[in-house]
């Protein structure tokens, strides 16, 4: 039994391989779709596999009919690294205060490249980055001869434009997101909705006037900036804790953590927008 299963498991990759390369499929491969080996291939492969709506729309799979049977050549083309698209967004935002260039790769490792000119902002855009595993590139000239405000404020509103253009129609994304992240005495929660509805709650305090050279009162700023520009419902609290820097590196990594779920393609709707008004 184990025999036979193994077998049209291993038939139904080689038909994904030879339809999605253009070659001719001996069998329906749609009638795989309903077979239990083709279930297997859809909890093994497609499970957190990022690049799983990428070809959704790929012009082979037109007539092959079914979510199913699309979502599982989709996971097979990833495996097996057929033009699997990221979803990235650039932004290059331009003003005569700041000059702000941003790249985000959602389907990422959490590789990052950061320079915004404060040294503690640059250090939480990296937890950001890597515990989101988004890759993220930010290169940020602002007029910090007046002070660090624009450049924080532009720098969380360019982050979250390449965000929002990078998530496309938000087509099988799970959508909601939520964490809590600990560090050392201190313990913050972060929750979080790709809505399309702006809204942010800040439950934070702070005793410290500057962090480095950052200006404490600035962090609430950025969070703002970022959950408006990005159209994310953003709650954020700090449920206890004392030290100034814990504190506030624990809310970046909780938003990390949140938005890593939050922007993954869940692989039973990967073809669906996650709402009943059917756009977000």
């Amino acid at each position: 039994m184990r025999g036979d299963h193994h077998a049209r498991r291993l038939g139904l990759e080689c038909d994904i391989e030879m339809m999605v390369a253009g070659q001719a499929v001996h069998r329906d491969i749609t009638k795989h779709a309903a077979n239990h080996c083709a279930q297997c291939l859809l909890h093994d492969i497609v499970i957190g596999n990022q690049a799983i709506r990428t070809l959704i729309t790929h012009p082979r799979l037109v007539d092959c009919g079914g979510s199913k049977i699309k979502t599982l050549v989709i996971a097979k083309c990833a495996r097996v690294g057929i033009a699997a698209a990221m979803r990235t967004g650039t932004i290059s935002r331009k003003t005569n205060e700041t000059s702000i260039d941003v790249e985000v790769n959602l389907d990422g490792t959490g590789i990052y490249e950061v320079s915004t000119g404060i040294g503690f902002l640059d250090h939480m855009l990296e937890q950001l980055s890597r515990h989101s595993l988004i890759d993220l590139k930010v290169k940020a000239v602002g007029d910090l001869h007046i002070d660090q405000h624009h450049t924080t404020e532009d720098t969380g509103i360019a982050i979250g434009e390449a965000v929002l253009q990078a998530l496309g129609d938000k087509r099988g994304i799970t959508r909601y997101g939520s964490a809590y992240a600990p560090m050392d005495e201190t313990l913050t929660r972060c929750a979080l909705d790709i809505s399309g509805r702006p809204y942010f709650v800040w439950k934070v305090a702070l005793s410290m006037p500057r962090l480095g050279e950052w200006d404490t009162e600035l962090i609430e700023h950025w969070f703002h900036s970022f959950a408006t520009s990005a159209g994310i419902t953003l709650h954020i609290e700090n449920l206890y804790g004392s030290n100034n820097h814990h504190i506030v590196e624990s809310c970046y990594k909780a938003l990390a953590r949140a938005l890593r779920q939050a922007v993954e393609i869940d692989p039973r709707k990967a073809d669906a927008i996650p709402s009943t008004k059917g756009t977000l």
